[in-house]
């Protein structure tokens, strides 16, 4: 198997306001979100971050896409750094998150241009990809309707779209069907299961235990921002619901029962 991710020794941390140590009942001053992280990830599979909310997997996955730098370690796309060469990651790469907040004054179609553009996307490339992803999500026919008025699983489809717009072979998904209907999550899951048979390689970050069984090759548990896990899903589960395995790992990294 060709290795394309290499994490190695990630770590984050952030200072808590005094305001985020009353939420979250702690005088600690400094929150460690990421704790020495190590895993890799290979070409054409699907790599799932499973774990609690607060477990790091929206701060790793941000460190990935460059969106911010760890405080020590490093991590390798197709052998570029994303400490010392975060252009050249994020000319390779797609991303996707719940926090990505497209403006809803644009359309899609602006939008896909828009981006493409930042690409560097030849316009005849732009157009043939606009055609089939606008078609393949039913962004077609709101293709020029501003996003303000566009449904929340429709935003999600014009999110996902754009993420891809550059057809990276790297593909890092943050919750990608969280909050979504049931039609438009299989959507994006067969979508993804497109993208793996592309040869692409994906990451994602979830809590959902039947999408990890249904599309992952291989999951990660973090807990507390560390790997308490790390396997093909077949051998972490061995024919047990992952839910339990799952639960039982997080009983014996944190101690006591959940």
């Amino acid at each position: 198997m060709q290795e394309i991710l290499s994490v190695q020794n990630l770590k984050k941390q952030f200072r808590l306001s005094y305001k985020q140590q009353k939420l979250q009942r702690t005088d600690k001053k400094v929150l460690t979100a990421v704790d020495n992280l190590s895993f890799t990830a290979y070409k054409g599979e699907i790599f799932g971050l499973l774990g609690p909310n607060g477990a790091g997997k929206t701060t790793t996955l941000r460190m990935l896409a460059t969106l911010i730098t760890p405080d020590s370690g490093d991590a390798f796309i197709d052998g570029y750094s994303v400490v010392k060469q975060p252009d050249e990651v994020r000319s390779r790469i797609g991303f996707l998150t719940g926090e990505l907040k497209l403006e809803d004054f644009f359309t899609p179609n602006y939008l896909f241009n828009f981006f493409s553009e930042l690409y560097g996307v030849p316009e005849d490339v732009r157009a043939r990809r606009k055609r089939e992803l606008f078609s393949r999500f039913g962004i077609d026919r709101f293709a020029e309707v501003k996003l303000a008025n566009l449904s929340t699983g429709m935003k999600q489809k014009v999110s996902l779209v754009i993420s891809v717009v550059n057809d990276p072979d790297f593909i890092i998904f943050d919750e990608p069907t969280n909050g979504l209907d049931v039609l438009t999550a299989k959507t994006v899951t067969d979508f993804l299961a497109e993208l793996k048979a592309q040869g692409k390689t994906i990451i994602l970050s979830t809590h959902i235990f039947s999408l990890v069984e249904k599309i992952c090759d291989r999951v990660g548990i973090i807990i507390d921002g560390r790997l308490a896990a790390l396997d093909a899903v077949s051998e972490i589960t061995k024919d047990k619901p992952l839910e339990d395995v799952f639960f039982d790992i997080y009983a014996r990294t944190v101690g006591g029962a959940v």
